[in-house]
């Protein structure tokens, strides 16, 4: 049987949230991220003024006075997400969260149980959120879950799309390579360099050059834009993570080495706490800085015992700040990095103690986190991460609040 794949993906999605919750801003300029001190979303109006994503708010209320810069709601903003994907599982069972945004649904035989075609169950689920949320969606139906994403980006916003198989290869001859889900930049410059413009032309090539010259995602990817099912709907809840990121871009950049030192000690707290909500622990860890002029310094670094206490890597950050600051340069932005992810369960001993002292941390955040799900809020925090918090403008920081945002 052809599979029938949905996909909705919200337009402009943390304004448009802000705009169900306050209609009078709807048709305005207005962008979010002012705790962030950077543009988090944007509505279409702020776009046509030029304004783009992680441009300095500052610069956005000097050059632009006529937009609304709103603090993000990161906390309503999952809430709509969640009411969004409910109003999916309404008419089908099997709803992949892709993130917070967007979802996949398989609606495959589900005309003949709900009497209705596939349009009419995505015509009825795209207008349901818009009456009941206020929320504005694109919606693509096609036979795969690739072939979807390009039906719901090709009307936007508010559009809803149909590619049926012997429509395909119009659809695809127009969409630029790069705008192919799963295709980033090196890669589309590796195939626009063998010729390869659109997403027809790819899906136009002998599957024995795919397997030739790409590695095997790539056959997929070819398999599901010639119209064969490859990727299936995954509806089991997200609780594995290959790694997890904490970034923070402050306003104005800094070459304070102790202000940077407690912005890395919030990015440290707030992955660690993700990770003990994931019951997870991480052996390898990444930091970086990006200076103002859009420049990275790294470091990594291998634990002797994976853990998810902060004392532990803030420690390791302390010592070896050096080794990635640069003095003179000014610095706009701090992350971390835990990878190598392995169970909480999974401990490894270590000649010089070191797992047993980070064993005790953890045991006292684990404590810490049930006092903070218990009052919804920060309880306790390191005293190296003071600065950083006292930096915090209005709003909710999104880093407080997104173990249910990011899928990694």
């Amino acid at each position: 049987m052809q599979r029938i794949i949905f996909h909705m993906d919200g337009d402009a999605f943390f304004v448009g949230c802000e705009v169900a919750k306050n209609p009078g801003l709807r048709g305005l300029p207005v962008v979010t991220g002012e705790e962030r001190g950077i543009v988090s979303a944007l509505s279409y109006e702020a776009k046509t003024l030029g304004i783009k994503r992680g441009m300095p708010i500052f610069r956005v209320k000097k050059d632009f006075p006529c937009v609304l810069v709103l603090p993000g709601d990161y906390a309503s903003y999952t809430r709509f997400s969640q009411m969004m994907f409910d109003i999916v599982r309404r008419y089908a069972d099997d709803v992949e969260e892709y993130s917070i945004d967007e979802c996949f649904a398989d609606l495959t035989g589900l005309d003949r149980t709900l009497k209705m075609s596939y349009l009419e169950i995505a015509e009825r689920i795209k207008r349901e959120v818009t009456v009941e949320l206020g929320l504005s969606v694109s919606v693509g139906l096609a036979p795969t879950k690739v072939l979807a994403k390009v039906a719901s980006n090709w009307v936007k916003p508010n559009g809803l799309t149909v590619i049926d198989p012997e429509k395909t290869a119009g659809f695809l001859l127009k969409t630029p390579i790069e705008k192919v889900w799963g295709i980033g930049p090196r890669t589309a410059e590796y195939l626009k360099k063998k010729n390869i413009q659109t997403a027809g032309d790819f899906a136009e090539k002998d599957v024995s050059w795919v397997r030739n010259n790409l590695s095997q995602p790539y056959e997929s990817m070819w398999l599901e834009l010639n119209s064969v099912c490859v990727s299936q709907v995954d509806s089991e809840p997200k609780t594995v993570y290959s790694s997890i990121q904490k970034t923070r871009t402050f306003h104005p950049p800094t070459r304070d080495t102790t202000f940077l030192l407690s912005e890395f000690s919030k990015n440290i707290e707030d992955a660690c706490r993700k990770a003990r909500h994931y019951k997870l622990v991480s052996k390898k860890i990444s930091f970086f800085l990006k200076s103002r002029d859009f420049k990275y310094f790294t470091l990594k670094i291998v634990l002797d015992s994976p853990t998810n206490a902060p004392e532990v890597l803030v420690h390791e950050v302390r010592l070896r700040l050096g080794e990635m600051y640069k003095p003179g340069v000014i610095y706009r932005t701090t992350g971390v990095t835990l990878s190598d992810l392995v169970p909480d369960t999974v401990q490894q001993g270590d000649l010089f103690g070191s797992g047993i002292k980070a064993g005790k941390f953890e045991s006292i955040h684990r404590q810490l986190d049930l006092l903070e799900e218990k009052f919804n809020k920060r309880v306790v925090y390191l005293g190296s991460t003071h600065k950083a918090l006292n930096k915090k403008k209005l709003g909710t920081d999104s880093e407080d609040l997104d173990r249910d945002l990011l899928f990694l």
